[in-house]
């Protein structure tokens, strides 16, 4: 098979300029900036990896420098904040070990490959950070990567014990108070004066991520059984997090609420196109060819026995063109497994086809391609068999594309999971803030900020890191300006806001 071009990140001509015409100009008088009606006296944030400062695909110091609490608790200097402690990595390299074994790669850096092209790549070298070597103290930052709601209110998610079966949480292991601790506890325990809540994304994240390999599990509230890449019931969802809010405030303190972005919105989703496949005029003619019967004699046969509908049937065809844009195909666990009819009459296909039609379509326009995508898409994974090519002769798996049906799960469940963060807000006179507005005008457009434009676009639009998922520190100043605005509007404050453009991005020296 000819031309056909293996896909890689094309990162187009990288120009890593900087915009940072400004200049901080601090105003040092102290009757300047007011606290409003909040003290930060004592300030504590729960979340996530967001919250932790994650960036490139790992935890790592100058991450959890430019981490949004951090940025935040120096801006709240100017209005009596204390000293803000964060269970800072032993190194740059981001990996973790536990007794002495690498359990979480390094961070990712961008290098120039042999064909001349930017991409992410892992960083060399053995880390420092054992999880098994606990930290002593309490903490102010209190993100924890990996966490879901529900892991913030569980006995054991900081026992090192449980971490090899995944039982516990590694990073959460490194600095909790005892191996029955809790996050929200050990949160609370500090009597903070003021906190941040973000929580929620991964209750979605990893079903979105993992291309919908996961189950939606709404109507199920036991979240025990759930699995790694599930989605989170709302009710149990609702339960937790009414829970997390009431130990936060129990002592009169003031804080915000952050709601959950639509995750289809960053790089990892919409970085990929859905058509990257160029066939030339005798590639594609062959491939109709090849599918011809399928299309006209199997699926209306399909359709006759009452097996699968018209639609399915429409949405299973095949059909290829001699352009640039052709979409792959893919399997997709959401369609009837017709595996096994078509292995008996009238259609008495071999095995093997057989299992290749089982779940086949081609991708849409509709659906999202991953990231990880990217590295298979257009590669042919038997050097003794060219004609073997991801997305035109073998399909690419379910984990590599999420469909529209399973885009739908996960609005669902967010759109549910912001009406209890909004309502809790609310009920408890929080400042709250609209991150899923905030990454859409990021996404749709971009930030206009210090002569800059903060976007969405990998690697060049300056908001997200090299893992398409998390924020660069420019990134994250932009969200600790959102909380800033949110508080100064809430509690009557004017505390002063950072200089975005003073902040880090994606650069080809990022080591």
């Amino acid at each position: 098979m000819k031309n056909i071009l293996k896909y890689t990140f094309a990162v187009l001509a990288v120009g890593f300029v900087s915009c940072e015409p400004e200049f901080d100009s601090p105003v040092t008088d102290d009757g300047f900036y007011s606290s409003g009606s909040a003290d930060f006296s004592k300030y504590v944030s729960v979340g996530n990896s967001l919250t932790a400062g994650y960036a490139d695909g790992a935890l790592y110091i100058t991450g959890q420098n430019n981490s949004y609490p951090n940025i935040m608790a120096q801006q709240f200097s100017f209005v009596g904040g204390g000293d803000f402690t964060q269970p800072l990595m032993n190194d740059n390299l981001g990996g973790l070990l536990l007794g002495g074994s690498q359990i979480a790669e390094n961070r990712f850096v961008l290098a120039v490959g042999p064909n001349g092209n930017p991409g992410p790549v892992r960083l060399d070298g053995m880390p420092t950070t054992d999880v098994s070597n606990k930290l002593s103290g309490s903490f102010n930052n209190m993100g924890v990567p990996g966490a879901k709601s529900f892991h913030l209110v569980a006995p054991g998610y900081g026992n090192v014990a449980g971490v090899p079966t995944g039982a516990a949480n590694p990073y959460f292991a490194r600095f909790a108070s005892s191996e029955s601790a809790t996050v929200i506890g050990d949160a609370a325990a500090q009597n903070a004066t003021f906190f941040t809540l973000w929580i929620g994304n991964n209750d979605i994240l990893s079903y979105a991520t993992s291309g919908g390999a996961g189950v939606d599990q709404t109507g199920n509230l036991d979240p025990t059984s759930y699995g790694s890449n599930d989605i989170t019931d709302p009710n149990v969802f609702a339960a937790v997090y009414s829970q997390q809010v009431d130990a936060l405030t129990a002592n009169g303190a003031k804080g915000v609420l952050v709601n959950i972005p639509e995750v289809t919105s960053i790089p990892y989703f919409t970085t990929v196109p859905t058509n990257a496949i160029p066939l030339d005029a005798a590639t594609a003619a062959q491939l109709n060819a090849q599918f011809a019967a399928y299309n006209n004699q199997i699926l209306p046969g399909l359709v006759g026995i009452g097996l699968i509908s018209a639609e399915e049937a429409a949405l299973r065809k095949i059909n290829f063109s001699a352009s640039l844009n052709n979409f792959p195909i893919m399997t997709d666990d959401d369609l009837t497994d017709i595996t096994t009819v078509l292995q008996g009459p009238p259609f008495n296909l071999p095995a093997q086809l057989a299992t290749l039609l089982g779940q086949l379509r081609q991708v849409n326009a509709n659906d999202l391609i991953v990231l990880p995508a990217s590295s298979v898409l257009g590669s042919t994974p038997d050097p003794n068999n060219p004609q073997g090519v991801i997305g035109v002769s073998i399909p690419l798996t379910d984990q590599y594309v999420l469909a529209a049906s399973e885009q739908a799960r996960v609005t669902a469940a967010s759109t549910a999971y912001n009406a209890t963060i909004q309502a809790l807000a609310g009920a408890k006179n929080l400042a709250f803030v609209d991150a899923k507005a905030a990454l859409s005008r990021v996404a749709n457009g971009g930030i206009v900020y210090d002569g800059g434009l903060l976007t969405s676009q990998f690697v060049t639009g300056g908001a997200f890191s090299l893992d398409g998922v998390h924020p660069t520190p420019r990134g994250y100043a932009y969200t600790a300006n959102l909380i800033i605005q949110a508080i100064n509007d809430t509690y009557d404050a004017t505390i002063p806001k950072v200089h975005i453009g003073n902040y880090g991005t994606v650069t080809v020296t990022n080591n």
